[in-house]
């Protein structure tokens, strides 16, 4: 051991030049200009709150943040494009009311409400409301067909006598499908939630808060009917009201979570510092690095999403490590008796070189998320981030620091803590040798026992499940009712998301997404085999689908002919005409039935299922509310696959299943690439910097280990993987490599001034153990409030992030002195030959 000690010794001068010339021109600027260089920093962050200022501040919120560029998406979008772009008026956006009565939302007097409500929206001036159903209108249709404005079946309604409308209430459930709640009762002709649905005539590129605003005034017209209130009775439930809800749930978590973690940040790093102006020091570098990095989002027009609230946790993270290190060393240096410039020279020369290897492999990590779409706004913002945080933490504080100790010298300012953490003679020194003295024991069986263990998280983290839709931004009902008891300020707004969600998933027995879509775009549509080709694909349908007999309940210009055909007896002869196997299903001369059924009253539903060119077809595919989310997807898949159509299975659930299996990949891509460049990056730092390769090896195992822990704590904890938390294990390698890089970088300069292996242990683990506890303590108290966020997901990444960052500071200081002194017998021989050693 001392042979290699002495080996080690002999190339710590040139290191030292090494680091000499690498840092000499940021020491000189640090400790002979620090003002100078405080000036610089300002005046590059006014420049960055300069473009802020005048940007719009967009945000994206929801899981349309991650779906773009997927195939199913655009499969969507064209969808979208192509239906919404016929010569139409009709179709823009829809909405849904649901009523709710517990006694009988099919009396008379609901009826009437509900027409009282569909007049007043088609009838008020730029509501754009295009057509509306609900119960009471299909029950007035049934009555008299010729009723064909709300205010004439209002009249049908009022006229009619209780038992001819309990009939009409039967048989329209019969004939068309009354939208109400699964307790109907035919017999009594009563229900407790019935649904209005609602189609708005908006243009095919609306502003998502346009048709909000038009949602939100039908919401006020329902509050101005009397026996209706919105939030109670009735709730008005659409696309543009959900993304609004989305953005409202960024706003309400940022109300409680940032407050919190402010007091608990201050208080932590009140105790780590001790000092008032080193605190200030410490907050003001964080407000730094949240202005720069804000503002390069700015410049590089990166909207700011759910997903980029990690990466200001990442940054949170990292800088109270950063700065927690450079006033820790430069306090121990302090109490040596080194003046202010000299103390701050050695600290700036023995740390900078490890905030940059801490910064290199944590952009690694982060650069690691660039090889999938979903995160890689997350990889470039970070990147740039923790880039700041390098500058900002390890230029500006330093400088400040020098600079505002100089003037503090001079004065009769008090003294406040100046102490490092960690002292030998405090409790903290004493209870962070724990690893130090099990590496005196038994290194050998402790490094074993943790290895098999990381092996076993390993093993057990696979299991880890994946979830990713609308729901997962939603907290559930305690969640609200927990907010809802904080003070006026901090309580939420409303969301009408989960109590629809409550509606469709108790009442109507279906989930928010019930249905899958197939997207035919084929010029076969127009032959003799088109429509016969969709009927052929929906006949015995896969168990995921809801079936009527053997045939799939789908919406298709298939079921839009079966439909007009039974209203209409003159079109019921053309298909019979053009009906040449007697099936039902015409199969010569399409283009003439396409004729017919595009000039009859059916034309606009017809037109939502088929192009006016014949060339494309929507299939909607009702989902059985049993399917789970992977069934159903595959299912579609299939069904889309088997068709002789050039067809592509898409809609919310497809493209939602199409992320989760992106950041499957993707998790595993960019943790095996961010690992790998780690390794290769730290074995060529240690080599060049200290002439061991192997430092760079020893600082993964402690890493490797965290990583499998939180691994395994995902499904410990029944946390899914998400488009939120997809990055965190790449980004727990950034992490752990913060920690045991610091952690390394100590022991061995202290090993290099001569010490034996466990003095230099004592020493490092006291010292830069104490300054890895202060940062883990501020850092997961600081994190760990994001687990009070309304959002799931951001609460799910809190909690995994605190995790990792203390599994990095627990196998730093518990396992890396181990693996030093595992490593240190087998170089010196003591468990393997002398020529095995050397080789």
């Amino acid at each position: 051991m001392a042979a290699a000690g002495k080996q080690l010794m002999s190339s710590a001068d040139t290191d030292q030049a090494e680091d000499s010339r690498l840092t000499r021109w940021v020491n000189t600027a640090i400790t002979t200009r620090p003002w100078t260089v405080v000036f610089v920093f300002v005046v590059i962050t006014a420049v960055f709150l300069g473009a802020i200022a005048v940007s719009e501040g967009e945000e994206e919120a929801g899981a349309d943040q991650f779906t773009e560029g997927s195939d199913a998406q655009e499969a969507f979008d064209e969808i979208q494009e192509e239906f919404r772009d016929e010569g139409r008026d009709t179709g823009g956006t829809t909405a849904q009311l649901f009523v709710e009565d517990d006694r009988n939302v099919l009396s008379k007097p609901s009826l009437l409400r509900m027409l009282t409500f569909q007049d007043r929206i088609e009838t008020e001036d730029g509501l754009r409301v295009e057509s509306s159903t609900s119960p009471a209108s299909l029950v007035a249709e049934q009555l008299d067909p010729d009723a064909t404005t709300a205010e004439d079946k209002y009249r049908t309604i009022e006229r009619t006598p209780q038992r001819q409308l309990d009939q009409a209430i039967a048989d329209a459930d019969e004939t068309a499908g009354l939208p109400v709640s699964t307790d109907f009762k035919p017999e009594s002709g009563s229900a407790s939630v019935a649904q209005v649905a609602i189609t708005y005539n908006t243009p095919p590129n609306a502003e998502t808060s346009d048709t909000a605003d038009l949602q939100f005034q039908t919401q006020d017209i329902a509050d101005s009917i009397e026996g209706y209130e919105s939030g109670e009775n009735v709730i008005l439930f659409g696309d543009a009201i959900i993304e609004e809800e989305t953005l409202q749930l960024l706003s309400d978590t940022a109300i409680v979570v940032f407050p919190a973690a402010i007091i608990l940040i201050i208080f932590f790093l009140g105790v780590a510092y001790r000092d008032p102006i080193d605190l200030m020091l410490g907050l003001v570098s964080l407000v730094l690095t949240f202005i720069w990095t804000f503002g390069f989002m700015t410049l590089a027009e990166i909207p700011f999403s759910d997903q980029l609230i990690t990466v200001f946790a990442l940054l949170l993270a990292v800088g109270i490590d950063f700065g927690i290190h450079i006033i820790n060393r430069y306090r121990e240096e302090r109490e040596l008796g080194k003046q202010i410039e000299e103390s701050m020279r050695i600290t700036t020369q023995q740390l900078l070189i490890a905030l940059l290897i801490v910064t290199l492999t944590t952009v690694f990590s982060l650069l690691a998320n660039l090889i999938s779409d979903v995160t890689r706004d997350f990889g470039i913002v970070g990147t740039a981030g923790i880039i700041f945080t390098f500058l900002i933490f390890g230029i500006f504080l330093p400088a400040g620091k020098v600079g505002a100790d100089t003037l503090r010298e001079g004065t009769r300012f008090p003294e406040f803590g100046t102490s490092p953490l960690g002292k030998e003679d405090s409790a903290l020194g004493r209870v962070l040798t724990v690893g130090v003295t099990i590496s005196k024991v038994a290194p050998v069986v402790f490094l074993v026992t943790v290895l098999a263990l990381g092996v076993g998280a390993t093993a057990y983290g696979t299991g880890v499940d994946t979830e990713f839709d609308e729901q997962a931004f939603f907290p559930d009902e305690d969640r609200i009712e927990q907010y809802e008891s904080l003070p006026g300020p901090l309580q939420p707004g409303e969301y009408t998301f989960i109590q629809v969600l409550s509606y469709l998933e108790d009442d109507f027995e279906q989930g928010f997404q019930d249905s899958v879509t197939i997207y035919v775009d084929d010029n076969d549509l127009r032959s003799d085999r088109g429509l016969t080709e969709i009927d052929r694909a929906l006949y015995d349908p896969d168990d995921a689908f809801k079936s009527e007999g053997r045939q799939a309940d789908a919406e298709s210009i298939l079921s839009v002919i079966e439909s007009h055909e039974s209203a209409d007896p003159e079109f019921a002869r053309t298909v019979q005409r053009y009906d040449g196997s007697g099936d039902g299903i015409p199969d010569r001369n399409v283009d003439v039935v396409y004729d017919d059924l595009f000039d009859s009253p059916a034309g606009d539903q017809a037109r939502d299922r088929l192009t006016t060119d014949r060339t494309g077809a929507v299939i909607d595919v009702q989902v059985d509310v049993d399917a789970e989310q992977e069934e159903a997807v595959a299912a579609a898949r299939a069904l889309a696959e088997d068709m002789r159509l050039d067809a592509t299975a898409t809609g919310q659930l497809v493209i939602f299943e199409s992320i989760l299996e992106e950041i499957t990949d993707a998790s595993l891509n960019s943790l095996l690439v961010a690992f790998v460049l780690t390794m290769v990056f730290l074995v060529l730092s240690y080599w060049w910097l200290e002439g061991r390769a192997v430092y760079g090896v020893l600082n993964l195992v402690p890493v490797l280990l965290a990583v499998a822990l939180l691994a395994g704590s995902m499904r410990a904890f029944d946390i899914p993987l998400s488009p939120i938390n997809a990055p965190i294990l790449s980004v727990s390698i950034g992490l752990g490599v913060d920690y045991t890089v610091h952690f390394m970088h100590r022991f061995v300069d202290e090993f290099e001034d001569g010490k034996s292996i466990q003095d230099a242990l004592q020493t490092t683990v006291r010292g830069t153990g104490g300054a890895l506890t202060g940062s883990m303590l501020t850092t997961v108290s600081g994190l760990g409030v994001l687990y009070l966020a309304l959002i799931p997901l951001i609460m799910e990444f809190g909690l995994l992030l605190a995790l990792g960052v203390f599994y990095a500071w627990l196998s730093s200081v518990l396992v890396l002195p181990s693996a030093i002194v595992v490593w240190d017998r087998v170089s010196t021989g003591e468990f393997v030959p002398s020529w095995l050693a050397r080789a």
